[in-house]
């Protein structure tokens, strides 16, 4: 069975990915379109990270980036099942114990829904604001998810590592998971083996060299090799899909009638994918939910078949 969720809108206004309505949107869409995922039977909905956007990438990039954890938190509120993802959260940006705080207490809030999908960043602007070095950001990445881990399995952990170090300092709340998830995002060799490595999932950004029947044979080969039998979810980016047929423009879209968008995502289930990201063109809210109403109804049942 394949698992699927979505990037949910206004949350992030890239000009790559935004719709000309989210502009004007805000929290009544945002909690719609979350809402319109849980009763869809979605297994997560996701947020972006980004703290501050240099003024030479903000033309393409936009400076609309909600806080991860501030939103995270607001959703869990007005959903009950649904789980809840970054995608991605930067970690190098904080120190492992903020973050650590942040994602236990979330974890609290929700009951146990959080993912913490977590990448190494890319604005090389961004990393120089907050201080933090950029061609450490991979190394500052596996240090801190090996710091998260051992704050997330004690009240009382301990660090060595190279940038943090902490003994003897309790956090509560505790997470109610008992293994609170970490996916790792990327989609180059170094993202993968750290995934392998690392991660209880993979979150790819865009297919790897090879494709994606040789990232994930990588990482199920590098995982064996790690990790033994130790189970990794492994994810997939469907792009931009429409059920039926739009009376509007939607260039770069996959799109058709429900038999044809399942025949397309099983490519992806025939590879071995667990959870599948997907997104949908819309001209409003509304037109979001319901295409993940029909997506729901007439697709996944012929996904899962």
């Amino acid at each position: 069975m394949v698992a699927f969720g979505m990037q949910l809108p206004v949350q992030s206004q890239s000009t790559l990915f935004a719709q000309p309505w989210e502009a004007t949107a805000g929290v009544t869409e945002i909690v719609q379109a979350a809402q319109a995922c849980e009763a869809a039977g979605f297994a997560y909905v996701a947020v972006c990270d980004h703290v501050a956007i240099p003024a030479r990438a903000a033309e393409s990039m936009s400076t609309e980036w909600w806080d991860t954890i501030a939103t995270l938190s607001y959703l869990a509120a007005v959903t009950e099942r649904v789980r809840l993802l970054s995608h991605v959260y930067v970690l190098p940006y904080r120190h492992p114990l903020m973050a650590a705080k942040a994602w236990a207490t979330l974890d609290a809030l929700s009951g146990g829904r959080a993912i913490l999908g977590v990448g190494a960043g890319h604005v090389e602007g961004e990393f120089a604001s907050l201080g933090v070095p950029f061609a450490e950001r991979g190394a500052l990445l596996d240090e801190s998810i090996d710091a998260l881990r051992a704050a997330f399995s004690a009240e009382f952990p301990s660090h060595h590592g190279h940038r943090w170090r902490f003994d003897a300092v309790g956090q509560r709340p505790r997470p109610v998971q008992a293994t609170l998830p970490i996916w790792v995002g990327g989609s180059s060799k170094p993202a993968m083996r750290r995934a392998a490595e690392r991660g209880d999932g993979w979150l790819p950004q865009g297919p790897p060299e090879g494709g994606m029947e040789a990232g994930i044979r990588f990482i199920r080969e590098h995982r064996a090799a790690t990790r033994g039998d130790d189970p990794i979810v492994i994810g997939a980016l469907s792009g931009p899909l429409v059920v039926g047929e739009p009376g509007w423009d939607t260039p770069r879209c996959f799109r058709g009638p429900p038999a044809k968008v399942a025949a397309y995502l099983r490519t992806y289930a025939d590879l071995g994918v667990d959870q599948i990201q997907v997104g949908f063109p819309s001209r409003s809210a509304g037109e979001l939910c319901d295409q993940i109403a029909a997506f729901a109804a007439e697709v996944i049942p012929l996904v899962n078949q």
